[in-house]
């Protein structure tokens, strides 16, 4: 008995020293965020290779707290489609990230908020056409991805986003989910994945861009943001789980040589 009680009592020593807290911090090994709206060219926006989170255990399930605001940065042009007139696409894009908490019940679905920040310019060269932004600049409209001090937008939800001119935009942003959202139209469908055992997760924030494009079939443009994590316990984490694992190897071959 007082081996099995010693061997308990290092079990639990090596739980408590490898997660302080129940917490463990994690360093992502891969990520990507991806913005897709209507039938334009999808915005990628590249993970910086940096960052991380900490891994939650709660009495209802698993939380993602204090993922690393800017590990997403992209600046530059996207491709238009002219055949789309008057409203041709994104022509210009400064986007990042703010910070993210999510969180995951014991069944692994879940979700929850993370700004996508920055801004685009909406190309628009209604009446004149010919899908070259630069040729009627006084229609192009730069929209918001979140407004405020990240209170509505993209991967928060909140208020839509109204920006007036000569043809209104306003976007309408929804939280991060692990479910399936179906816009009802080919193409439109998107599912995220639970956070697993392996530390994977794909999250998705449905967006509704609405206008006032004179063609009504063009007045709602669908789309998405998505976001996918990969992981693992940060080296110093590892060195102590592995410091007590050793150490519990040795508590138990001393006592079974007794």
């Amino acid at each position: 008995m007082r081996k099995l009680f010693g061997l308990v009592a290092a079990l639990g020593l090596v739980l408590s020293t490898a997660q302080p807290a129940h917490a463990a911090p994690q360093a992502l090994t891969s990520a990507s965020l991806t913005v897709l709206l209507g039938t334009f060219s999808p915005i990628y926006v590249p993970w910086l290779g940096t960052g991380g989170a900490n891994l939650m255990q709660t009495p209802t399930g698993t939380a993602i707290l204090g993922l690393t605001p800017g590990i997403f940065a992209f600046s530059g042009s996207s491709p238009v489609d002219p055949t789309s007139s008057p409203i041709v696409g994104v022509d210009w894009v400064g986007v990042g990230n703010g910070t993210g908490n999510f969180a995951f019940n014991f069944a692994g679905s879940g979700g929850g908020l993370m700004a996508v920040t920055g801004a685009a310019n909406i190309c628009v060269n209604y009446p004149n056409g010919g899908g070259d932004c630069s040729t009627s600049p006084t229609f192009n409209i730069t929209v918001p991805f979140t407004q405020g001090p990240g209170v509505n937008g993209i991967g928060l939800g909140g208020a839509p986003i109204e920006v007036p001119g000569f043809i209104s935009v306003t976007v309408a942003g929804n939280g991060w989910t692990t479910g399936t959202f179906d816009f009802g139209a080919p193409g439109f469908v998107q599912s995220g994945s639970p956070l697993s055992d392996g530390g994977h997760v794909k999250l998705i924030s449905p967006v509704v861009v609405y206008n006032t494009n004179p063609d009504p079939a063009k007045r709602v443009i669908p789309g998405f943001a998505i976001l996918e994590l990969n992981l693992v316990p940060e080296p110093g984490t590892l060195l102590l789980l592995a410091s007590g694992v050793a150490g519990l190897a040795m508590v138990g071959r001393k006592r079974m040589s007794k």
